[in-house]
């Protein structure tokens, strides 16, 4: 296309060298071109975009179906409620456990006070020392019973502690999963990147697309770009950011003026093309330079502009 443009932009150069000497350089007018596509593939549900539409950035308008990817994350959300259905509650375990350390405790509290009793009986020998040993006995028994059962109520904390912690720690992919569904669901909403007007439309509401595939083309017209070519010999009169007069045609004798400024100057010469009719003109080499300016609605993209140094 630039090609095209450019044999085009020289042969409008060579003819009109004698009648338009008093332009330094002559071009076509373009914008900026962003191309829109879906990020995913599927059918366009609504697609509300026509050429010439005045778009804002942030603008929904369209949608890609995505029911399978919804339908995706339910499940997800489904699983992840489940997961507390699937952890073990041990208060009621610990409950039995904690009554059956109070019997022991009671019991133990029990041998203590006869322990005391039959000291008492053997200091007035109205007891003998086998009772006493007897009762020792029995008290030492039941304090390793409570040991015993006091080690069980942690065993069966830890225990159930750790099968939760393997249940929730599932938990945490599955959000994540979730959330990376939730973005693909977003991003099946077709969002106008841009200010601009839309250029060309390659779809309809109801097509199938993929991902990638163009939608439709905007541009921001408000501000255009001349690409016009120079020659060597013009080449140090160009500097970034200069100023310079913009023509169009205004009638047949008439033109209308713009200001722009320099904003690129292409470090290649090139050719131009043969089209061009003698030997020495073909031998010329030519340097693209762009030059932006704002557009009050009259300027077109692919329209021809003649430039004035300033």
């Amino acid at each position: 296309m630039k090609q095209v443009l450019l044999i085009a932009t020289i042969f409008m150069l060579a003819s009109c060298s004698n009648k338009d000497s008093q332009f330094d350089a002559q071009g076509t007018f373009e914008a900026d071109e962003t191309i829109v596509s879906s990020e995913l593939p599927g059918k366009l549900l609504s697609f509300k975009v026509q050429e010439g539409d005045v778009l804002k950035q942030g603008d929904t308008i369209g949608k890609v179906d995505a029911e399978n990817l919804n339908l995706q994350k339910q499940q997800v959300d489904a699983s992840i409620s489940s997961l507390s259905q699937k952890t073990a509650d041990v208060a009621p375990q610990v409950k039995l456990l904690e009554d059956q350390l109070a019997v022991q405790q009671t019991q133990l509290s029990n041998l203590q006070h006869e322990k005391e009793r039959v000291q008492r009986l053997l200091q007035r020998d109205a007891a003998t020392g086998k009772q006493l040993d007897d009762i020792n006995y029995q008290i030492e028994a039941a304090q390793k019973q409570l040991a015993v059962t006091r080690q069980q109520i942690e065993v069966q904390k830890n225990n159930v502690n750790t099968q939760n912690r393997s249940v929730l720690s599932e938990s945490a992919p599955l959000q994540k999963r979730a959330a990376q569904l939730q973005d693909q669901v977003q991003r099946s909403l077709i969002i106008n990147p841009i200010n601009g007007t839309v250029i060309t439309k390659y779809a309809e509401q109801g097509e199938v697309t993929a991902s990638g595939k163009a939608l439709y083309k905007i541009a921001d017209l408000s501000t255009i770009t001349l690409r016009a070519y120079i020659t060597g010999s013009q080449l140090p009169q160009i500097k970034l950011g200069q100023q310079v007069t913009v023509y169009i045609d205004n009638g047949k004798k008439e033109y209308k003026t713009y200001t722009g400024n320099v904003t690129w100057v292409s470090d290649k010469a090139e050719f131009t093309p043969k089209t061009i009719q003698t030997k020495e003109e073909r031998a010329n080499l030519v340097y693209a330079i762009k030059i932006k300016m704002k557009n009050d609605g009259y300027l077109k993209i692919g329209m021809f502009g003649e430039v004035k140094l300033n």
